[in-house]
């Protein structure tokens, strides 16, 4: 007997009835699958920024209550959705079967290893155990399960990259992405944690971008990353200031830019409370991206609302077509971000 689910995943969600799964608060994660579904032997979770520092700091740093935390959450709600921050990562695992409806539409096989393109807050998981949790770089090591959906995106993990690092970039390969298709000739563009995992690929594709006459400012909050930064080369300049205090970011960030405002602002922060941050320094008619998990978009539109500021607000949706190779891509051709990447993932 054909058995056929929602091809957006709605007949697993349990509560609310009629609801889609990110927005979910219960889903089924019975690992027996429809037709048109993919099981997926899980090795790891790559937990978002946002999400794991909550976590981490709820757990007081502690590695053993952030693994009962994860695990009641899972438990709880049949997913990787974090109630505070509402956001999720990605998991790294082997396709273990494939529903009769999808064999011979779908890239992957049975075998293969994956890294899923679409956020755990949306993806039925059934954890049997936390093996280990990599403070330094937002990774789980897990056994379980999870299920994708027909409509759910995945990347095969490409031979010449190690996981850890295809799993770092990956995780974010909507955000270089989706700079490149914002990012123009001569833009001036000022990026909110440049030294993090979007950050840094952001502010390498935004130079690219910009070039000749553009101008790309990062802002980062500690002086070490500030040096290593720079020494890369993809910031004319980077401003080092917390991004929390809107006003000294202002006052920094348009000195910077000749006391002009910018064209596009990007916000790869993992901290709440800096959509004024992004807005005040954008010009009118300029956009704002905001990529982070942290912020409020009730904040971002009341705010720029409040203040006058007549531009272009972004969610920042994680998918935009062929970013993963897009961002794979960035690695192969720069040995300098490629040891970034190495060294800290």
């Amino acid at each position: 007997m054909v058995k056929i689910g929602c091809k957006y995943g709605s007949h697993r969600v349990i509560s609310p009835i009629g609801g889609l799964p990110q927005a979910a608060d219960v889903v089924s994660n019975d690992p027996e699958i429809f037709d048109n579904e993919i099981l997926v032997d899980v090795e790891a979770l790559n937990i978002d920024s946002a999400s794991f520092r909550q976590l981490k700091e709820e757990a007081c740093g502690d590695p053993e209550k952030m693994k009962q935390r994860i695990l009641s959450i899972v438990e709880q709600s049949g997913k990787m959705k974090n109630p505070v921050t509402g956001s999720g990562g990605v998991l790294i695992g082997r396709i273990e079967q494939i529903g009769s409806d999808l064999t011979g539409k779908t890239e992957g096989k049975i075998g293969d290893r994956i890294v899923t393109m679409v956020s755990l807050s949306m993806t039925p998981l059934k954890l049997v155990a936390i093996e280990a949790i990599h403070m330094a770089t937002d990774r789980v090591d897990v056994r379980g399960k999870a299920i994708l959906f027909e409509t759910s995106q995945f990347a095969i993990l490409p031979p010449d990259i190690p996981d850890n690092i295809a799993l770092a970039v990956l995780d974010v390969a909507g955000a270089p992405a989706q700079m490149a298709k914002l990012a123009k000739p001569g833009d001036k563009v000022l990026i909110l944690g440049a030294n993090g995992k979007s950050g840094m690929l952001s502010a390498y594709v935004a130079r690219k971008k910009v070039e000749p006459d553009g101008l790309v400012i990062g802002v980062v909050r500690d002086p070490v990353k500030q040096q290593r930064l720079q020494a890369l080369g993809y910031c004319d300049e980077v401003i080092c200031v917390d991004a929390c205090n809107t006003l000294d970011l202002l006052e920094k960030a348009l000195a910077a830019n000749q006391g002009q405002e910018y064209d596009l602002v990007v916000n790869c922060l993992n901290v709440p409370v800096c959509e004024m941050s992004c807005i005040l320094p954008t010009k009118d008619q300029g956009i704002v991206y905001f990529f982070s998990m942290a912020t409020s978009f009730t904040k971002a539109a009341l705010g720029a609302e409040g203040v006058a500021k007549d531009i272009t607000m972004i969610i920042g949706n994680g998918y935009t077509a062929g970013h993963a190779d897009y961002a794979l891509q960035l690695l192969r051709e720069s040995p300098e971000l490629y040891k970034f990447f190495e060294e800290n993932y």
